[in-house]
């Protein structure tokens, strides 16, 4: 953003804040988890949003803060010039926050009768910004992997979906897949929308091809 704290850096902060606390507390992060069963039963539906603020470690929020820092920048400043920057503001809120709670209705309807499933933790909302990331610069090179950005996501959603299916660790493989599915077609839908122009964009970009790497 031209000026002020961006909305990446106020959401890095607040879950940074929110994590920190719950580390130490608990009876905190029992509270603000994604706990279907309890869901269910008790109409505790904020946990879909909430789940998004708590981690199970350090290790865990570091890795998803460094990636929503990286890639929401860059998203942000994007949806403020394609868009109004009031706008902008507005569906970057939305595509962050609607991955966090749309990826993890898989696993409410999946485990809503588990009472030992929980889940924790922003992937869903980072997998979404690194998808609409990926729609402003497809055949953009990452460095690890070294592989342009639609390869790289093509990959991933594989890999998502091929763990998601075996269930064999505990990490939320569905929240990956589908935050990153929705950050995909929420920011094509805004395009249609608001801005189809950059839709051609998008599928010139695409039919353009790669680049030789940057860093070779």
């Amino acid at each position: 953003m031209a000026s002020g704290i961006s909305l990446t850096l106020i959401i890095v902060i607040l879950t940074g804040l929110v994590s920190y606390q719950s580390f130490g507390n608990l009876s905190m992060k029992q509270k603000l988890l994604l706990y279907p069963k309890s869901i269910k039963d008790n109409k505790e539906y904020y946990r879909f949003l909430t789940h998004g603020f708590v981690h199970a470690d350090w290790g865990h929020l570091l890795i998803n803060m460094y990636v929503l820092y990286v890639f929401g920048e860059q998203i942000e400043l994007a949806f403020n010039t394609i868009f109004t920057p009031t706008l902008g503001k507005i569906l970057f809120m939305g595509l962050y926050l609607g991955a966090i709670v749309l990826s993890s209705l898989p696993a409410y309807f999946k485990h809503q009768n588990n009472a030992y499933y929980r889940a924790l933790g922003a992937s869903g909302g980072t997998s979404a910004i690194v998808f609409a990331f990926i729609i402003f610069g497809p055949w953009k090179w990452f460095i690890f992997p070294p592989l342009p950005a639609i390869l790289m996501g093509a990959g991933y959603l594989w890999y998502s979906s091929y763990m998601g299916k075996k269930g064999q660790d505990n990490i939320g493989h569905d929240a990956h897949f589908w935050g990153a599915v929705f950050g995909f077609a929420f920011t094509m839908s805004m395009f249609s929308i608001f801005r189809p122009d950059q839709i051609e964009i998008f599928f010139n970009q695409l039919l353009a091809g790669p680049t030789p790497p940057p860093f070779f």
